[in-house]
């Protein structure tokens, strides 16, 4: 009797840890379980934060108008491609806002960016640009490819010119005694050549090619602000100028800042005022904690391709 008393006591042990183990599995799945949907909730109450619209409204659905920045010289401009195609394809997005805060840049990037937002426009959805601090040179090529430009009246925009600066250190060499040696096919392979002088007939090649961006900007000024050839070239001289005169110029269309440019925006697409916005892509490097964080700004101002020797030709003040 004790032997069959202990084995059902064994038994019974063995079921309850049994029993236990399924309880503390159970336990473990559901507090897994909890934790994941808590996630993402939280992934959804933050999303829905970033999507709110400042006029308010629903959090999450419903149309809108993208914001995206343009700031800094124009040099590598993937990301606001990538930004400007992904608010093209998303059916939210009923308009696009542009803000743009840069001296210019070199002249491809700056092209490239005025044919994304020409696609945008094709898509069928408005584009409209909203001119900061300054927007010249490069930054108004940007801003012309929008429907409608708004700036304030102390912006500093125009611009429209073309430059190249090539340094001549020729007579710095011969005194510190070091000789460049080139070896080159091709006649005019070295043109630019810092180490010596120009001659006339390089500088009779760059100037055309030159004239002949200078050319193409006032045609994309003319085409995006609808008027005459003969009227841009009356400014196209590389003057700066403020916003008002650039309204009495017609090169922009209305005097105003980022809360007006989105007004126009939701306008344009029959939205409602002030519209649903998405807000633009905060993009943060390490050189842009470093130049926060031991104040950097005034030794890495130069931007990486815009090298002091050898500089490719660009559109900047």
């Amino acid at each position: 009797m004790a032997g069959v008393a202990g084995a059902a006591s064994t038994v019974t042990t063995t079921k309850t840890t049994t029993r236990n183990r399924r309880v503390r599995r159970r336990t473990v799945v559901a507090a897994a379980l909890a934790i994941y949907l808590g996630v993402a909730a939280l992934f959804v109450a933050a999303l829905s934060v970033l999507l709110a619209p400042a006029g308010g409204g629903g959090p999450l659905f419903g149309a809108r108008v993208a914001v995206v920045e343009l700031d800094g010289p124009i040099v590598d401009v993937d990301e606001v491609v990538r930004e400007l195609r992904a608010h093209r394809d998303n059916p939210l997005v009923k308009a696009v806002v542009i803000r743009i805060n840069s001296p210019g840049g070199v002249v491809a990037p700056t092209q490239e960016l005025h044919a994304a937002l020409t696609r945008v426009r094709e898509s069928g959805k408005p584009v409209v640009a909203s001119l900061g601090a300054v927007a010249a040179s490069g930054g108004y090529y940007v801003a012309v490819a929008a429907d409608k430009i708004y700036a304030h009246p102390g912006t500093l925009t125009g611009s429209i010119g073309v430059i190249m600066r090539l340094a001549n250190l020729d007579g710095l060499m011969k005194k510190v005694g070091v000789d460049f040696v080139i070896v080159k096919a091709g006649r005019f392979k070295d043109l630019g050549n810092v180490a010596r002088s120009m001659t006339p007939e390089e500088r009779r090649i760059l100037q055309v090619m030159l004239e002949d961006v200078h050319a193409q900007f006032i045609d994309a000024v003319a085409a995006g602000r609808k008027l005459d050839r003969a009227q841009v070239l009356g400014f196209a001289d590389g003057r700066i100028v403020s916003g008002a005169q650039a309204k009495a110029l017609n090169m922009v269309d209305a005097l105003g800042g980022l809360e007006e440019a989105l007004d126009g925006a939701a306008t344009l697409s029959g939205l409602s005022k002030p519209p649903r916005v998405i807000g633009p892509r905060r993009r943060l490097s390490i050189m842009d904690l470093l130049r926060n964080r031991f104040d950097l700004g005034t030794w890495m101002s130069l931007p990486p391709g815009l090298s002091v020797f050898k500089t490719p030709l660009y559109l900047m003040d």
